[in-house]
């Protein structure tokens, strides 16, 4: 019995410190994804009326999945340390919610990156040909230092790269946050499904001893 109980308080302080460390690593990623989505130099590229919405899929994703590993690391402390199944098991349940989203948001970052990229540069090439000097097309200079099509480059030396390739290059470390950053943290939940599992079962030994 004696055995068991030291395993299990073990096993629960190591389960607190990992949620502690877990509800820190859910307001990093609630900090990034809020950080994609509210970026300045991102959202005058995607202010257009037309602008496709679909580089934000993946950041409201990161944005909802940090928000829920923060409340969930909360309860996760609470349940290690009353020992309570009830809140590990909610715990646990609502951590296969949260890895399968952070799972669809790499995914999605890694598989829609040409996607993406593709109807960015699109729609601005759309709008450079309607008004090549309208305040989007200057913003999108601006920001990406870059200057007209690769069909229709600029007569301007300076810069000397077209914006097809500034919005590919811009986008691309943009999803790479994204897929990065939520494949990164769903391995990390693991553990603590793994974790949850093994103090649950302590607890119900523990119980059964006695």
């Amino acid at each position: 019995m004696g055995k068991v109980e030291g395993g299990m308080k073990c096993v629960k302080y190591l389960l607190f410190v990992f949620n502690f460390i877990f509800w820190l690593m859910g307001s990093f990623v609630l900090a990034v994804g809020l950080w994609l989505r509210f970026d300045p130099e991102t959202v005058s590229l995607l202010s257009g009326d037309k602008a496709p919405d679909t580089f934000f899929i993946g950041v409201y994703i990161l944005i909802g999945a940090g928000s829920l590993v923060m409340l969930v690391g909360f309860f996760g402390c609470c349940g290690a340390v009353r020992e309570s199944q009830c809140l590990l098991g909610s715990f646990f349940a609502c951590l296969l919610i949260i890895f399968g989203s952070e799972v669809a948001a790499g995914v999605f970052g890694f598989l829609n990156k040409d996607k993406i990229i593709e109807d960015v540069q699109n729609f601005y090439t759309k709008t450079y040909n309607e008004n090549n000097n309208g305040t989007l097309i200057m913003s999108y200079q601006k920001v990406l230092n870059c200057c007209g099509t690769i069909a229709s480059p600029c007569s301007d030396p300076e810069p000397d790269k077209d914006c097809e390739t500034g919005i590919k290059d811009f986008f691309n470390s943009k999803l790479y946050i994204i897929g990065y950053v939520g494949i990164g943290i769903a391995g990390v939940m693991i553990i603590g499904m793994i974790f949850s599992m093994v103090l649950c079962c302590a607890i119900r030994n523990s119980r059964e001893v006695i």
